[in-house]
């Protein structure tokens, strides 16, 4: 009977993604075979939930392989899973990244792998970005340049998943970049934790915005940059020039804002205000007016009163949010938040609710605001691509994959642009 590929399921953000296909590779080149590998996410109670219901069903699916689960959670709670009568190994943040890792879990030397192992985090001074040039459709790649986070927001258990603040260097993320472009990729996705954190512990401190107009002037035949999630009151002066100048930068942005109330905002230990990110949203606006902008923005923080709450619904007017992601406040155990004063289940629930209605309704006047618009847009599949703005279009008839295609957008349907 004939080895088993591994099989890989992934939770999370696109940082995990990227680290998933790291692992696939690894496991590949160590001759892993026979196994499951689960990468967890620690985000919220939920995707730790989500986690452990993965794993009984791959357990169920996969009865005879070795059960691995990795990632933040394993990281942040390895006990948890090591208890799992599913599950033979944990490996932590740093030991997934590790050639050595896979090369004991080959067949051969199965039996010397210890079942958990999980250092200290906070210990790691060097990312794993060189381990794979990216990952993502055959048009969008995603480049991790940063992990980990030296903030200590009171909700947040990813430092302690993630560790400490480390960079790629710029030199080697133009290098991915220029490969990718070699083998057709038309944008590029820079990743990471806590992204505007970068550069500061390479040599000289750069920032955010000289790595990406680095990248734009070594790499002239890139169409696209992206960057993911930013923190707005990080933004250095570079970034905001390639904001108003670099037409390949694309026009979305999304922003780490968490909350509309400053109250809320201190207890959260976050370094901005409200009126913070009201100002670089309309200053960012100013420089590019196409620019859109995306959001996280926790609803049922502990203390959140319904006043509290009603600034976090009007700061997606005020800042013309477009793409929200909204998290139901979970407690996450150890950190400070957990011990604060809770909001009822109940109202967490209805508070997200309004949330995502009024992102709903910023959609519908962004997309209805497109029609009779010609846009650029990246084919994902023969008849899906994406604005710059990164809405979605529907074609009615084919196009040519993974290249740009100027076209004119003529209506909306079931959320989504029609061109």
């Amino acid at each position: 009977m004939g080895r088993e590929t591994p099989v890989f399921s992934n939770h999370g953000c696109r940082l995990n993604a990227y680290e998933t296909e790291a692992m696939r590779e690894l496991a590949h080149a160590a001759g892993v075979a026979d196994a499951v590998v689960i990468n967890t996410c620690a985000v919220t109670a939920e995707a730790v939930r989500k986690a452990r219901q993965d794993i009984r069903k791959l357990r169920r699916d996969n009865p005879q392989a070795k059960l691995i689960v990795t990632g933040c959670a394993a990281q942040t709670e390895p006990e948890t899973f090591a208890h799992m009568d599913e599950v033979d190994i944990v490996i932590g943040n740093t030991e997934k990244m590790d050639p050595s890792t896979w090369t004991k879990l080959a067949p051969d030397l199965i039996g010397q792998t210890e079942p958990v192992q999980v250092d200290d985090i906070m210990s790691v001074t060097e990312t794993a970005g060189h381990l794979i040039d990216g990952f993502g459709t055959r048009s969008r790649a995603y480049v991790q340049v940063q992990n980990g986070c030296d903030h200590r927001c009171t909700f947040c258990i990813i430092p302690f998943g993630r560790g400490n603040s480390r960079s790629v260097p710029a030199g080697v993320v133009v290098d991915q970049i220029k490969r990718l472009v070699d083998t057709g990729y038309n944008e590029v996705v820079l990743t990471g934790v806590d992204l505007t954190s970068w550069g500061a512990d390479l040599p000289s401190a750069p920032r955010l915005g000289d790595l990406v107009m680095r990248i734009l002037k070594l790499v002239p035949d890139l169409p696209r940059l992206r960057i993911s999630s930013i923190d707005s009151i990080e933004v250095d002066e570079n970034l905001m020039q390639a904001i108003a100048t670099e037409p390949r930068l694309m026009p979305h942005l999304h922003l780490s804002l968490q909350h509309g109330d400053d109250m809320i905002l201190k207890r959260m230990k976050r370094r901005h205000s409200c009126d913070d990110a009201i100002r670089f949203c309309h200053d960012a606006r100013a420089l590019r007016p196409d620019l859109t902008f995306g959001a996280d923005i926790i609803a049922g923080f502990p203390t959140e009163t319904a006043a509290m709450f009603a600034n976090s619904l009007d700061l997606v007017t005020e800042c013309d949010l477009t793409w929200l992601h909204v998290f139901p406040y979970s407690p996450r155990p150890g950190t400070p938040a957990a011990r604060m004063p809770q909001v009822n289940g109940k109202l967490i629930k209805e508070r997200a609710a309004a949330l995502r209605a009024a992102g709903d309704a910023q959609v519908h006047t962004h997309l209805q605001a497109q029609i009779g618009v010609r846009h650029n847009i990246l084919m994902e599949s023969p008849r899906m691509g994406r604005t710059e703005q990164f809405a979605e279009v529907q074609f009615s008839s084919d196009q040519p994959e993974s290249q740009i295609v100027r076209a004119p957008l003529t209506g909306v349907m079931d959320g989504k642009l029609v061109a």
